[in-house]
């Protein structure tokens, strides 16, 4: 999930009705991987630390993804070595710090939270924190969008009967720290990323981020039981790696060849819907009623917040360079 730029919808035979349906399919079976991994990934971090956890996934998606480039090695700009470290710094926030969180949030708190805070809440730190740097403009919508956002958050986090014992209220807030790493993220990356080559540019910053996490894992190494890791839980291992963050990110990317940056920019807020699914029928996982009451008021108050943000016209997003949007990451 990001607010950075997307490549524009083409023209010509993409945009054939059975081009842009297979295009919407595309993108709405990215938004299903991206939603299950939260379920997956709370599978895995239960039975090994969640800096270890973190490190197998985006390790194992790194590699993927390393090979993926070299056979889709591609004709024209090359990508430098100044390119490989811009690339690789803001892959220590979105991959890095984000993950670090997100798998540490998903230790302390059902993934069903966090299939809420980290998709929905994104969009709206976004989209607050550029209002406030002046580089959006302010509207009445997106003055309410943030608003509802942060009543939602209130009422979902605090409302009376929620009962969020201390462990699970903790990891929701790392969940929301989470959500802040990635936001900044968004916001770096359009600075940064410009005019990068989208799957050089993800495989940089996903390599980078797990070489990071794979640091901070090793002192966790000793505490892990291996041998305690049912079959079940390695099979979840390889799937995230090659499912929410290798086959998602070129679905994404395919996806966007043929419809405009509001379409796919909308499609985000499916991830929920996914993630809880997955929570509640492979985990059992269940929220209190006055959370979902707090966490549709918090996808009302992000879909008016990012609005106004995801109108330009195709053509205008076509004047501007494209820049990653690091899908793999989720």
């Amino acid at each position: 999930m990001t607010s950075a730029r997307m490549p524009a919808a083409s023209g010509g035979t993409n945009d054939r009705p059975d081009a842009l349906l297979q295009a919407h399919l595309s993108l709405l079976t990215t938004m299903a991987l991206f939603g299950s991994a939260f379920a997956s990934s709370k599978v895995v971090v239960g039975h090994l630390p969640h800096s270890i956890a973190a490190t197998l996934r985006f390790g194992g998606g790194a590699i993927v993804l390393l090979l993926i480039t070299l056979v889709l090695r591609r004709n024209g700009a090359s990508f430098t070595r100044r390119d490989w470290f811009r690339a690789g710094a803001v892959g220590l926030l979105g991959v890095f710090a984000y993950n670090l969180l997100f798998f540490w949030g998903l230790s302390l708190a059902p993934s069903i939270d966090g299939s809420i805070i980290v998709p929905v809440l994104s969009p709206v730190i976004t989209t607050g924190v550029l209002l406030l740097m002046g580089q959006e403009r302010p509207s009445a919508r997106r003055t309410w969008g943030l608003l509802l956002g942060l009543g939602g958050t209130a009422v979902f986090f605090l409302g009376p009967g929620t009962s969020l014992d201390s462990r699970r209220l903790t990891g929701d807030l790392i969940y929301l720290l989470g959500a802040v790493a990635w936001a900044a993220y968004s916001i770096t990356s359009k600075r940064v990323l410009v005019q990068m080559d989208p799957l050089r540019a993800t495989t940089a910053g996903t390599a980078v981020g797990a070489s990071m996490l794979a640091l901070f894992a090793i002192p966790s190494i000793s505490d892990a039981d291996w041998a305690a890791v049912p079959g079940y839980g390695w099979v979840n291992v390889v799937y995230l790696a090659i499912g929410p963050t290798a086959i998602a990110y070129l679905c994404f990317y395919w996806g966007l060849r043929s419809v405009s940056p509001s379409t796919a920019t909308m499609t985000m807020f499916a991830v929920p819907i996914f993630g809880i699914a997955c929570a509640m029928l492979f985990l059992g996982e269940t929220f209190h009623p006055l959370q979902v009451v707090g966490a549709a008021i918090m996808v009302v108050g992000a879909l008016l917040a990012v609005s106004g943000q995801i109108r330009p016209s195709i053509a205008a997003a076509e004047s501007e360079p494209d820049v990653p949007t690091h899908a793999a990451t989720k």
